[in-house]
């Protein structure tokens, strides 16, 4: 029998910003995940920062990645969004709109499943973040 040989983990998810600093402040001031690490690559001019809410060795991370002097991004179309779950969505939701932040889709039930409520909203560079919270 011949030995499986398929990966074992999600690493991480990566994503490109423009600020740096701003979606750090966002990621771990506002929804509570924690500088892991950051490396400086001259050589590539660019940054990497890993954040996540444990360590890398427990738990899938997100990886920012600033290519310096780079300030924006065309959104692709095949990416659709990062989910984080809450334990009181519509709590989580009020305090992050009064921290400025875009709330595009108010919280409630999922159209499909009223057991699970949601909420979108974006982060500095407009990626999509929903937010879970299961009754």
């Amino acid at each position: 029998m011949k030995q499986n040989h398929y990966p074992t983990r999600l690493l991480h998810t990566m994503l490109r910003v423009g600020d740096l600093e701003k979606s750090i402040t966002f990621y771990t001031q506002l929804l509570g995940m924690k500088l892991l690490r950051s490396q400086e690559y001259p050589e590539g001019e660019y940054t990497l920062a890993f954040i996540g809410y444990q360590d890398e060795a427990e738990s899938t991370v997100l990886e920012l990645t600033y290519n310096w002097g780079k300030k924006h991004y065309d959104l692709g179309t095949a990416f659709g969004h990062i989910a984080l779950a809450t334990d009181d969505i519509y709590e989580t939701c009020e305090a992050l709109a009064a921290e400025g932040v875009n709330i595009t889709r108010m919280p409630g039930p999922m159209k499909d499943d009223a057991s699970i409520l949601i909420a979108f909203l974006e982060d500095p560079d407009g990626y999509k973040i929903e937010l879970i919270q299961r009754r």
